[in-house]
């Protein structure tokens, strides 16, 4: 029997919802829709800043612009800790059960983040768009 690698799998199945979904956004008639379209896919499916299982601590960051976190948890406990630069917290947030939610990094700086967490979690750092 061949070994089945859990994780080549996982990744083809990303890539093919990835490929569905810039394939419907290629359709779309109207420059402004088919663009937002294709904004949402790179949003959905950009790999993230940081990804890991249980607990872990980030290297610091400077962030020279406000930024969203983006974060999902795998498990039923997810706390994540924003730090600042002398490590006295910013904002705690926390998911009780599997899920996704942002935060807004307002003010520039140096920050990091401790992560808590019961199974699997990702987090992305993305800039705020200028509207």
């Amino acid at each position: 029997m061949w070994p089945f690698n859990t994780a080549h799998a996982e990744d083809n199945k990303q890539n093919n919802a990835a490929g569905t979904a810039l394939q419907e956004c290629r359709v779309i008639k109207i420059d402004a829709e088919r663009l937002q379209c294709y904004d949402s896919v790179a949003k959905q499916f950009a790999p993230p800043t940081y990804k890991g299982k249980l607990g872990s601590v980030t290297e610091p960051f400077t962030l020279e612009t406000p930024h969203r976190i983006r974060y999902r948890s795998y498990g039923f406990i997810f706390v994540l800790y924003v730090l600042d630069s002398d490590n006295n917290i910013v904002q705690n947030l926390h998911l009780g059960g599997r899920g996704e939610d942002e935060y807004i990094i307002e003010v520039p700086g140096t920050y990091s983040l401790r992560i808590d967490g019961s199974a699997g979690w990702e987090i992305w750092l993305e800039p705020l768009e200028n509207n």
